[in-house]
């Protein structure tokens, strides 16, 4: 009690009553600012200051991690670049020197590299952004750079190596990404074809050509070298739509370190004592630990439902639906579009709930899907990537 007194005096002498005398039009008006009034203002003033500290650090943090992907693919697509331009650097050397040296058969095999290397290289620009084709690529690279070697056919041999080593490991690298993707949503329980924008693939004429004879013709390659670009630009293009396509589903985790308890499927029910069939997954937790969206979408419904407490609900689109409750406090409105990530707020124990929880359902044309299926999904995307 006394420490409680001495607070309030401190505070007093920090917020006496003050007098405020306005002059208008002359007319004199007076204004008392009681204390409490003056720490409601301060504590105010101090909330915004606050917040915007957190907005700053937040964003700031944000530009910091863009930068650095930012950097990355730049020093991805330089590597790409130098080793591009060494090899047609090297080629065109050959070339002279071949014909220079009267090899016409020499000469007409170097020349045919040199249009293959364009190819690769049209592959390899549409690659370069794409996540972990860097570590994936560059050893190979690196040791087709390695090479001295100064004889004329002997570089034209070295490159052709190279080529063929590089396109496997595209190809390989490729087809691996489109796979475990395509992984990813059947694991869901997902037809990746729904899902997937006609639009998100990437274009060119390494896969607009359908017959390879075509796109040889297009390229001014032979016909087998032409269908193995053709493959793995194929192969790139779904995964490239896959992953957009993922970005828009709720893959990702509602909250960050709670532990999940009660899984989807038929359980013991906690009043009951019967079996009964739970719709979602639970997860335990702190009381107003943040929960998260699964992914992007509009908010189609906040407020209590029977039995969830207070709920939030998101329509992500094609029939997808997640909805999460027994929240303390809800932070979003109806109408409202949200990001994956974005907080929809506090963990919580209203409705018919046991103890604090957040009780997460996914839905997809009005039927309860396994919650689990899809935060194992969400797994495979982020391997993919």
């Amino acid at each position: 009690m006394s420490r409680l007194a001495r607070l309030r005096r401190t505070l007093l002498e920090l917020f006496p009553e003050r007098h405020l005398y306005v002059r208008s039009g002359g007319e004199m008006k007076g204004y008392v600012l009681t204390p409490r009034t003056q720490m409601l203002v301060a504590a105010g003033i101090s909330a915004a200051a606050l917040w915007m500290g957190v907005c700053s650090a937040a964003m700031l943090v944000n530009m910091l991690s863009a930068s650095s992907a930012d950097r990355e693919i730049a020093r991805t697509q330089a590597k790409y670049e130098r080793w591009i331009a060494d090899r047609q650097a090297r080629l065109n050397s050959a070339v002279a020197q071949l014909n220079a040296g009267g090899g016409s058969a020499n000469a007409g095999v170097a020349a045919d590299i040199e249009k293959r290397h364009a190819a690769l290289a049209m592959l390899l620009t549409d690659m370069k952004s794409a996540p972990g084709a860097a570590a994936a690529l560059t050893p190979v690279i690196n040791r087709a750079v390695a090479s001295n070697d100064r004889n004329p056919a002997h570089i034209v041999e070295t490159v052709r190596v190279s080529q063929e080593q590089l396109l496997d490991a595209a190809d390989t690298f490729a087809k691996s990404r489109a796979d475990r993707l395509r992984l990813a949503f059947r694991l869901a329980g997902l037809t990746p074809s729904t899902f997937v924008s006609q639009g998100a693939a990437l274009g060119g004429p390494l896969i607009e050509s359908k017959d390879p004879r075509a796109l040889a013709a297009v390229l001014d390659v032979d016909e087998g070298f032409a269908d193995r670009i053709q493959h793995a630009a194929g192969d790139m293009s779904e995964a490239h739509a896959l992953e957009q396509a993922a970005h828009d589903l709720p893959f990702a985790k509602p909250t960050t370190d709670a532990e999940r308890s009660s899984g989807f499927g038929v359980r013991v029910d906690p009043f009951t004592g019967r079996p009964a069939f739970h719709s979602g997954q639970d997860f335990s937790g702190a009381r107003m630990e943040a929960i998260h969206a699964t992914g992007p979408g509009v908010v189609s419904f906040t407020g209590v439902r029977s039995g969830y407490g207070n709920t939030v609900e998101i329509d992500h689109g094609k029939g997808l639906k997640t909805r999460y409750a027994h929240l303390a406090v809800i932070s979003v409105a109806v109408g409202q579009q949200v990001a994956v990530g974005q907080r929809l707020g506090g963990m919580g124990s209203t409705g018919r709930s046991t103890g604090t929880h957040l009780h997460y359902e996914v839905w997809l044309n009005g039927r309860a899907m396994n919650p689990d299926r899809f935060l194992k999904a969400g797994d495979y995307v982020q391997q993919a990537g």
